[in-house]
Order: structure tokens, then C-alpha cells, then sequence
């Protein structure tokens, strides 16, 4: 992290960054192959671009994209094989977070792996009267302001979801942002201040609460909190 920090991000220089083994979905290989805690330690350095695709078709997306950024990037990528939600007509760009089922009751704010298990949340609880938005918030910094705002007004209420530490990810992110521009209740998901160990990948995600089954359980949390 020192020689990111300092040859590369103190000196922004368009050098892209490709994390591999992020999250708990590593499975077997345990904590010391598990990166939790990557898009804290990266979206602090000034300079840095970082990015959490949420599968295969917009990982060559944010390659691609990366390349023509003028400074450094991150990009964080998992080892698990994931659903692939997108196409190759999803739009992409950096930096623009992309609604992928429109709601009026709660806003699902996902990236990566969990932007999957936000869209099964938002199909089930749909049956129930409950109509979520999922936002595949794929560019962690540069935030996208403007959609999360939009969206955390038409709700009134947010849930983040991400395969990383609850300190400092992409929900803390989006908690700093709507904190100063628009204070709604928010429920974060994600890794406690723990570890990870070894594992199935499936078995991981219900022992940290990272399943579809715990994003429900925090959506009707921040839905009573905001009535």
C-alpha cells in the first residue's frame, strides 16, 4: 500500500490496479486470501479511482474503461463465479451508478457479488407489496452524487451491500454522502470488524450476513425506521 500511495497515487500516474480475492467468496482459502478491507484503504488516496463490477461483462467494461482514465485505478475483483446480470448492451461508465430495478419504498445501493443477491431481494419482497430499488453502485470514488441522492429522495430510506468491511467501504461512502446532503435511515451490510476464515463461499455469506435473506432483514429495518 505505501508504494501505491506514494509512486503511483502522490504522483498520479495512470497505473490500473486489479485486486483479486476480495471478499469472503474466496471460500477455502481463508483470511489471509481474503481481502475485506481494499476499498477502504484505496478510495482515502487522493487521485484514486475505484471500481467494484458486479460481473464478468462489466469487468471488461471497467478494463476498458480504466485504460482511457489519465490517472491511477483500482479495480476490485472476486475468485467465485457470480451470476452475470448484465449484457453487452448494459450501459457502463465510470463513475455512473446504474438503476437496475426502479422502486418506491427502499433503495438497495449494491456493488459487486451483492448487487446479485439486492435483485433477488427486490424480486421476492416485490410479492410482498414492497417495491425496492437496486442501484449497481459499481464506481465506489468517484461517487455518483447525483443518482444516489435521486434515488435516497424518492425512497427515504437506503441499504448498502457490499462484500467488504462495513468500516470504510462503499456503504460508509454512501452514509458520508447522504449524511451532509440528504440524512435518511441507512442499513449497511457487510463484513463486522472481524476477519474472514476458510469456508464454502455459500456458507460465508450467510456466517458474515451477506445473503439475500440478510439484506431483507435490513430492508424492513430501515422501512420501520423510516415511518
Amino acid at each position: 500500500w505505501e508504494q501505491i500511495r506514494t509512486t503511483i497515487a502522490l504522483a498520479n500516474v495512470p497505473v490500473k490496479i486489479m485486486g483479486m480475492h476480495t471478499g469472503v467468496s474466496v471460500g477455502p482459502d481463508g483470511a489471509t486470501h481474503q481481502a475485506l478491507e481494499d476499498i477502504a484503504i484505496m478510495r482515502v488516496l487522493p487521485n484514486m479511482t475505484v471500481i467494484a463490477p458486479v460481473d464478468a461483462l462489466e469487468a471488461e467494461k471497467a478494463v476498458l474503461a480504466a485504460v482511457k482514465v489519465k490517472g491511477p485505478v483500482y479495480i476490485r475483483m472476486g475468485r467465485e463465479a457470480v451470476p452475470v446480470v448484465t449484457t453487452p448492451r448494459t450501459p457502463f461508465a465510470i463513475g455512473k451508478a446504474e438503476i437496475y430495478h426502479p422502486g418506491t419504498d427502499v433503495t438497495i445501493i449494491a456493488c459487486g457479488a451483492l448487487v446479485y443477491e439486492a435483485l433477488m431481494v427486490a424480486k421476492n419482497l416485490r410479492t410482498k407489496g414492497i417495491h425496492v430499488e437496486v442501484v449497481n453502485n459499481h464506481t465506489i470514488k468517484p461517487a455518483d452524487r447525483r443518482t444516489i441522492i435521486h434515488s435516497a429522495k424518492k425512497t427515504g430510506a437506503i441499504v448498502t451491500a457490499e462484500e467488504h468491511q462495513i468500516t470504510g467501504g462503499m456503504g460508509a461512502a454512501v452514509a458520508e454522502l447522504l449524511s451532509e446532503a440528504l440524512p435518511v435511515p441507512i442499513q449497511r451490510i457487510g463484513v463486522g470488524d472481524t476477519f474472514g476464515e476458510s469456508g464454502k463461499p455459500s456458507e460465508l455469506m450467510k456466517k458474515y450476513h451477506l445473503a439475500a435473506a440478510d439484506i431483507t432483514k435490513a430492508v424492513y429495518t430501515v422501512l420501520r425506521r423510516k415511518r
